[in-house]
């Protein structure tokens, strides 16, 4: 299969090829993009251009990737799953191996390709994006043995003699469809999960990040099996052409419009979806706090973590009317210290992604009962895709900035009465991917965790909750459906299978006495009689009227009595 998409430019006007991973015949699949120059201050190579600083659009030329060829690409990958490869121990780890092979290796490449788009920092880059990947390969490369062998689970006396287990077994063929804001990571960490669950797998990376997408469709096809890894680039028209398809499982990472989409066509297969959303997720401050501390830890999680672009980044913040100009004092401070005074200038944020999202973030700044709310910052840049850090307070709660995930460098400060109004306030809005609080109340902790809905939480400091791989990282309502990291990654891409073990043994009849059949245990078995005098005690749901009392009566006063005795039909 050869793909041919957005590559590293090296030339103002270009089409450009780079070679998929695949196991189609061909399919070739061209755009032309016109990019402008730009001047980069780092160690990224001269030669190469910013996808985020395009001043023109790209151009669709020729896309011969339908549906037709989906179809195709689908059997061949449910042909590999059903021969069991993927299945097998042996296989999962190699390909976790390859892929921590692949990010060590290729690390240099993986940071001038999220610069190419981002502008990402190269400290942002490594930490955000080839930390969380290396940590979560190492994870399940330790764990995967303990995480596939079935769970003993307990039975009733309703099935004894009997043992159960709960068999964790791959869904099959799955798609992921990863964002824009971190291509990598984003990207990997749920391949990670599908590959450790045993799936075979197919990554549609996002366009909107094209220098990220293509190294990720050349890197793994380098490094991964191309009989059941492979990647698919393009827009709109492919991932139409995926969603027509009938998979086993669809991971999603992006926004609700789009969640939405991918939601309905999996509903036409019946296809479990897991979906990745976003939301408003609050930030609550006590007058309490450590203030310098907390404004740290704020700035961290929403001007240092790619310049605001993230789904769990800080998008409001809510504190008491008498509190917030200390508040503000405090963020104004972090933010000059980490960015300079003039922070348009600082080299250390990441750029808005393309004009689309600089303009919409430009309207939410520029509607009539927003503008005089400027606190701090303002100032945008639209050749360099840059927006000042930006403070505004009390912003009327029916305007577009508190109505929509802001997703970029703004920051709302809302103020109340009391800080438990800020509970009331979150809860209007749809439950949020996360939610923080700063507080050093027990109290108040109670109750925020109690009270308030939200995916997931983190008191007292910002977006540290999805480094830790024992909690489960996912949303709830508007903000998603299912969960993944750590084991709960395996656990999204596998189907917990019920199995009950009996034996012959366990069809009794008069006379016969009982044993352990699974585990052949040598404690002492029970007669007929005492198993049905322990069966009808716990088993009042099933007593009716007309039953004997009498369990060994031939009118069989159990209506299973004549089942467990072998005289049933």
């Amino acid at each position: 299969m050869a793909i041919v998409s957005a590559g590293l430019f090296k030339h103002p006007t270009r089409s450009t090829g780079i070679a998929g991973v695949g196991l189609l015949g061909t399919f070739t699949y061209c755009h032309t993009y016109k990019i402008n120059r730009v001047s980069f201050s780092s160690s990224i190579p001269s030669s190469y251009y910013c996808h985020a600083t395009l001043s023109t659009t790209m151009e669709e030329v020729k896309s011969t990737f339908d549906a037709d060829e989906a179809a195709v690409l689908v059997n061949k990958l449910r042909k590999t799953f059903n021969s069991g490869k993927t299945k097998s121990y042996e296989w999962r780890i190699s390909q976790l191996e390859s892929i921590s092979k692949m990010v060590d290796e290729k690390e240099k490449e993986i940071i001038e390709a999220l610069y190419e788009d981002l502008s990402k920092p190269q400290l942002e880059a490594y930490l955000s994006e080839i930390l969380m990947v290396k940590s979560s390969s190492k994870l399940a490369l330790k764990e995967l043995k303990q995480w596939m062998i079935p769970k003993t689970a307990a039975t009733s006396l309703a099935s004894y003699p009997s043992s159960a287990e709960i068999v964790s077994e791959p869904l099959g063929v799955v798609l992921v469809i990863s964002t824009w804001n971190f291509p990598f990571s984003l990207s990997l960490e749920p391949i990670i999960g599908a590959i450790a669950a045993g799936n075979a797998v197919v990554l549609k990376p996002s366009e909107i990040a094209p220098a990220t997408s293509s190294l990720l469709s050349r890197l793994l096809g380098e490094y991964m099996d191309q009989s059941a890894i492979i990647v698919v680039e393009g827009a709109v028209a492919e991932t139409s052409a995926l969603l027509e398809q009938k998979w086993d499982k669809i991971f999603f990472t992006g926004g609700a419009r789009v969640g939405r989409i991918v939601m309905a066509a999996a509903a036409k297969n019946l296809t479990p979806v897991t979906l990745e959303l976003g939301g408003k997720c609050p930030a609550v401050v006590d007058s309490n706090v450590n203030l310098q501390v907390a404004s740290r830890r704020i700035v961290a999680g929403k001007w240092v973590c790619n310049n605001g672009q993230a789904c769990i980044g800080v998008d409001y913040i809510i504190t008491t009317k008498e509190f917030a100009p200390k508040l503000i004092e405090a963020l104004v401070s972090v933010v000059e210290e980490i960015f300079g005074r003039d922070p348009m200038e600082s080299k250390e944020r990441s750029c808005i992604i393309n004009s689309f999202h600089f303009s919409r973030l430009v309207n939410l700044l520029d509607e009539d009962k927003v503008s005089d709310k400027i606190v701090f910052g303002g100032q945008r840049d639209g050749s360099q895709l840059q927006i000042a850090p930006t403070i505004l307070l009390d912003v009327p709660e029916d305007s577009l900035i508190m109505q929509e995930e802001i997703f970029g460098p703004l920051l709302p400060i809302m103020t109340v009465e009391r800080l438990e109004d800020s509970f009331a306030m979150i809860n209007r809005k749809p439950k949020p991917l996360a939610a923080y609080l700063f507080s050093d109340d027990e109290q108040i902790e109670r109750e925020f965790v109690q009270n308030v809905y939200a995916g997931g939480m983190a008191i007292n400091d910002t977006i540290l909750q999805v480094t830790v791989p024992s909690l489960p990282f996912g949303g709830v309502g508007e903000s998603g459906m299912g969960a993944y990291h750590g084991k709960f990654s395996f656990d999204a891409f596998s189907h917990k299978k019920a199995v009950l073990y009996r034996s012959f043994a366990g069809n009794l009849r008069q006379g016969t006495r009982l044993t352990r059949q699974k585990n052949k245990s040598k404690s002492k078995p029970y007669s007929v009689e005492t198993y049905l005098k322990l069966f009808l005690l716990y088993s009042d749901g099933l007593k009716t009227e007309s039953m004997r009392t009498d369990p060994l009566d031939e009118g069989y006063g159990c209506p299973l009595f004549p089942y467990v005795m072998g005289k049933g039909k």
